[in-house]
């Protein structure tokens, strides 16, 4: 028989929902207890309605109530989670820290939710989160290291492109919404020194490409035996660089290596995107070439300070051969882990390919709990039930990567005796 410990590198996981709230401090053990009843009966039927997983009038009311309650927060609800991921992490050798944002579609047919703001046009009402969630290198979701959740006051739509353009780069990065990738790295730096015999690997895609992610502190010291947060971004700009641009300089180093890509279909959700990433595509297999190179940043213009240069390792992944009328596949990973061999590479590719289990974790939370359908009528409400939601995400997914990879595995290592024993 396979055990969960020989394949997933010798780390223990919480048997139970109620074990990641346990030490909750709400200000009140009634509140502490009924977070415990909560996640248990949602935990069971997390696809249900309240009034549906719950298992009776008084027990739908004490939710109700507690969801609404002042002294629950989403922060309050997640801690031990958190405090239990990087339990979880301190024993991994190294770990994957995803972040992304996904919507909160909470638009209603007539009342709105009050509290939500509008998302990319006033038509739509809702809120933004943005998670950070850990990952093993294989792809094992370690649960919620951080999260940022926000809904806009209100968007302008009367400024044209140039004006916004101007906006964008007078306007100090703290009043923008992307200061939340500098927040989510500062916070993975936290992880990493508090985790100092763990790879901790920061990870995001294009919409991350930020100048000053290059430039922010990987380490909480100044002293080289801080532990450092390496970063691992896809990039979507061409960069200038001390010899021209980052493009051309990682183009102009030999091939390393070569490989075939499944490329899958994609359907364009708006038919009239001009947006490369979002066009309509044929599946197809693609020969890709591997290069790697290190470069030097030329730090871009800010109206309010002066960024420093900075030197970071390139991998180019770039399809040679593009059928006629196919946009060719071209990733340019830019991060500060190692490129001295293929295998170091070749890690960083497989890394980032990891990014897309926090795409699954967002279906698993909309999809499989439903957050965007639950019915509260104001917005701080909906985060609480969020907050606990995270956490049924996460075990969900966690148990469907663990019955996939391990299926022989022993019940007891993620159902505890009560769990199975009632099956």
């Amino acid at each position: 028989m396979k055990s969960a410990s020989s394949v997933y590198g010798g780390f223990t996981v919480t048997v139970s929902l109620i074990d990641e709230v346990l030490r909750a401090n709400l200000g009140d053990q009634r509140l502490n207890k009924r977070l415990g009843k909560i996640i248990e009966q949602l935990g069971e039927r997390p696809e249900c309605s309240i009034p549906d997983a719950t298992v009776s009038r008084a027990s739908m009311e004490a939710a109700y109530r507690f969801f609404s309650n002042d002294s629950v927060t989403p922060s309050r609800i997640l801690q031990p989670h958190i405090d239990a991921t990087c339990e979880r992490i301190s024993q991994c050798q190294c770990v994957l820290l995803v972040q992304d944002t996904t919507e909160l579609d909470l638009t209603r047919p007539s009342q709105q939710v009050l509290g939500a703001g509008p998302m990319d046009s006033n038509a739509r009402r809702g809120a933004f989160a943005h998670l950070m969630i850990a990952f093993t290198s294989t792809g094992l979701p370690l649960g919620t290291v951080w999260h940022k959740i926000w809904a806009r006051e209100r968007i302008e739509t009367s400024l044209s492109d140039a004006e916004r353009a101007s906006n964008r780069q007078n306007t100090p990065i703290e009043q923008k919404e992307s200061i939340r990738w500098i927040e989510g790295l500062r916070h993975a730096r936290d992880v990493a020194a508090a985790c100092p015999n763990t790879l901790c690997i920061c990870v995001s895609d294009s919409e991350s490409d930020i100048y000053e992610m290059f430039a922010e502190p990987r380490s909480n010291g100044d002293d080289e035996s801080w532990p450092k947060v390496h970063l691992l971004i896809r990039a979507c700009q061409n960069r200038s660089t001390t010899r021209g641009n980052w493009l051309d300089d990682v183009r102009a180093t030999p091939c390393l290596l070569k490989s075939t890509l499944h490329v899958s279909a994609r359907t364009a959700k708006i038919k009239a995107t001009k947006h490369k990433r979002e066009q309509s595509r044929d599946a197809r297999s693609a020969q890709v070439e591997i290069r790697a190179a290190a470069v030097t940043l030329r730090p871009p213009y800010r109206a309010d300070r002066d960024l420093p240069p900075v030197t970071v390792n390139l991998v180019l992944v770039e399809e040679t051969n593009a059928p006629e009328g196919c946009e060719p596949i071209r990733w340019i990973l830019a991060t500060t882990l190692p490129i001295d061999n293929e295998e170091e590479v070749q890690m960083i590719i497989e890394s980032y390919c990891q990014r897309w289990q926090i795409e699954i974790f967002f279906k698993t939370l909309k999809s499989g709990c439903n957050i965007e359908k639950r019915l509260f009528e104001q917005l701080p409400h909906v985060l609480n039930c969020l907050a606990v939601c995270l956490i049924i995400a996460w075990r969900v997914m966690y148990l469907c990567r663990i019955g996939g990879e391990c299926p022989d595995v022993c019940r007891e290592v993620v159902f505890c005796p009560s769990e199975w024993k009632s099956v």
